[in-house]
């Protein structure tokens, strides 16, 4: 039987995961929740990607990363996952020289449970898809996109989406931050 996507509109699925955040030594890993980023009051992106050491997720990855700042700027908590464990992670970011200082944290969904609560689990590999979730401050899903395996995502198309999120009006096709809404 194959898992349906949560959708627009849907409750982000409650989740408690270990992360890996920083390189300093004894303090690489620590827990993050579905409730953070509601707590703090911020937006959340959450972006997917299929497997650590491979060709097309460090391109994406080292973009989110560069873009950082866009993102907090837009109160908004950036956070990269897949179902590779937090060592994998770690031994990941020390080897691949675009990884080594990322500032945000990489989710550990070793059990896979929640790419396959958000029905993001590719059934034969039982890896995750390129999936990313804009989610409000209330835990609400507000967009999703999904890309196959093979295909990165584009880092400025998110942030655009999360710009016209947060106007709250209605966003004509190719609007971008700083352009009129539709009234």
């Amino acid at each position: 039987m194959k898992n349906t996507i949560v959708s627009v509109g849907s409750k982000f699925p409650e989740f408690k995961k270990i992360s890996v955040v920083s390189l300093e030594k004894g303090n690489e890993f620590y827990d993050i929740t579905s409730e953070d980023h509601i707590n703090a009051e911020k937006w959340m992106v959450m972006f997917w990607w299929p497997k650590d050491f491979t060709f097309v997720c460090p391109t994406e990855i080292a973009e989110f990363n560069k873009k950082t700042s866009d993102f907090a700027d837009r109160d908004a908590i950036l956070i990269g996952a897949s179902t590779d464990s937090e060592n994998v992670h770690l031994a990941w970011r020390k080897n691949h020289d675009d990884l080594r200082d990322l500032q945000f944290p990489m989710l550990a969904d070793t059990s896979k449970s929640l790419a396959e609560e958000l029905g993001i689990l590719e059934a034969n590999e039982k890896i995750a898809y390129r999936a990313t979730y804009i989610v409000d401050p209330q835990g609400i899903i507000r967009w999703v996109c999904i890309n196959d395996l093979s295909v990165g995502r584009n880092v400025d198309e998110v942030l655009r989406v999360l710009d016209a999120l947060q106007t709250d009006e209605l966003c004509p096709c190719n609007w971008v931050k700083g352009e009129a809404t539709l009234a």
